[in-house]
């Protein structure tokens, strides 16, 4: 199952992906693959989870490909991680496994797509091209395992939100102020009152009951 939202995102440079994997060989084989495209480039490199971390605050790529399993810290520790501290880089999981535990786990870790290794060139291009356009992707090969794990599919955002966006309104859905909102998510009032306004760009000019709503219809509530 592949699984695609709408793509606000555009870009007029290469899109900047950041691969972590403790086998080089594979790093290898994907870097070569990537370097063929003249809209991707691979800007770095990490053997584990926490070097995929301290390199993507140092790059700041659009794209963290990381494997599931790494010493150090796994890529699902990584993944959670990397959602609260740097929400705006997408994070794809690349991985030989197919079972429930470690799929349902990379959408609960907030990751944007999942794909094997054993995937053609082209699956892995267009991956990386969607969820770095703010979309998901989803192996095809992963589709029954999705939907045997009790895991539903990212619901589509039409708005093009960003993840903090995405956080902020969930927030003021959920009726937070301003400053607590700053708190929880560890920024600063006015970053909070700006993604507020963002957000009322983006959707309209809605009033709480209809910012509800639409948390609501994206999935973002219990």
């Amino acid at each position: 199952m592949t699984v695609h939202s709408p793509s606000p995102r555009s870009f007029t440079r290469p899109i900047r992906v950041l691969l972590a994997d403790d086998h080089e060989l594979v790093r290898d084989g994907i870097r070569a693959r990537l370097q063929k495209v003249a809209d991707l480039e691979v800007v770095g490199e990490a053997t584990n989870g926490r070097e995929a971390l301290t390199l993507a605050h140092d790059l700041r790529p659009d794209v963290l490909l990381m494997d599931v399993s790494m010493p150090v810290m796994n890529g699902l520790e990584a993944a959670t991680q990397m959602r609260k501290l740097l929400p705006e880089i997408a994070v794809l999981i690349l991985s030989v496994y197919d079972n429930p535990e470690y799929v349902r786990g990379v959408v609960q870790a907030g990751a944007r797509g999942y794909i094997l290794k054993d995937i053609s060139a082209a699956e892995m291009i267009t991956a990386i091209t969607s969820v770095a356009s703010g979309g998901y992707y989803f192996s095809s090969a992963v589709g029954p395992t999705l939907v045997g794990a009790g895991t539903s599919a990212p619901v589509e955002d039409p708005y093009g939100l960003t993840d903090r966006e995405r956080q902020v309104l969930t927030a003021i859905a959920k009726g937070q102020p301003n400053k607590e909102v700053a708190k929880e998510l560890g920024i600063s009032v006015r970053t909070v009152e700006s993604h507020r306004l963002n957000l009322r760009e983006k959707v309209g000019n809605k009033n709480a009951a209809q910012l509800y709503k639409v948390a609501q219809d994206l999935g973002l509530l219990d």
